[in-house]
């Protein structure tokens, strides 16, 4: 058995005008960085940092969010390479960290899953960071991006087809696979898609990448990035005037 998505002329100039209505310093941040490559960076840190940050889920506007982007915003940043390496305790040290900086409704799961995921790195001899250097010399293809994802998707524990992009659009290598959140849900929902989108039923792999594929033909067919519409959906949904226009002209 097997869906065809159509995309129809309605449906492209819909989600042009959208993006166009929405367009902003976040957006051609999003540009800037994950479609024309520019000041990518990856190293151990980095990859420790937002593997940590995809870890930590929160409400959007919540005071939560505000402890966090506090938190990472520390410089320098304590959680290293370096500091982690020597550190006797990964998961101890990972709690007293958060508790020391008000994010204590992340210290039973995240430390846990955190030292895990550092040993693991550790172990393989920081082949991921190999495999992410590698992206990012590389011309970008949406079979690339995907593998890449589902890899990471396996390798980290607490993570799952959503985190697997959130992180590799963090770090920006991805402009196809991009993190299907509950913004982007409550997005789709108003554009009207023609599939009942739910977090629970994208925690299978199979529905999210049937998902992503939608998305993905969606936007090829506007001529648009799944990583600008992703941005304009942040964008609008923080800002409060998120619309979608059902008869654009």
């Amino acid at each position: 058995m097997k869906i065809n998505w159509e995309i129809s002329e309605s449906d492209i100039k819909k989600v042009i005008k959208f993006v166009d209505e929405h367009r902003n310093p976040n957006v051609d941040s999003r540009i800037n960085r994950n479609i024309e490559r520019n000041n990518i960076q990856i190293d151990k840190d980095i990859i420790i940092k937002t593997m940590l940050m995809c870890l930590m889920p929160s409400s959007q506007g919540s005071d939560t969010e505000s402890s966090i982007g506090q938190f990472f915003r520390k410089k320098p940043f304590l959680l290293t390479y370096k500091f982690l390496y020597v550190a006797t305790n990964i998961e101890y040290a990972i709690r007293e960290v958060l508790k020391a900086n008000g994010l204590t409704r992340y210290i039973n799961k995240v430390p846990k899953y955190f030292a895990y995921n550092f040993y693991h790195l550790v172990e393989t001899n920081w082949d991921l960071e190999v495999k992410l250097i590698k992206c990012m010399k590389e011309e970008s293809t949406i079979e690339a991006e995907r593998e890449l994802a589902d890899c990471i998707d396996q390798l980290f524990k607490g993570f799952g087809s959503k985190q697997a992009r959130n992180f590799l659009q963090s770090l920006g290598l991805t402009k196809y696979e991009i993190p299907i959140d509950s913004q982007m849900i409550n997005w789709l929902k108003e554009f009207d898609f023609p599939i009942l989108v739910s977090a629970t039923a994208l925690q299978d792999k199979a529905f999210y990448h049937f998902v992503s594929d939608g998305i993905q033909l969606l936007c090829r067919k506007a001529n648009i990035y799944p990583c600008v519409l992703d941005a304009a959906i942040s964008y609008s949904t923080e800002s409060g005037n998120r619309t979608i226009d059902d008869n654009p002209s």
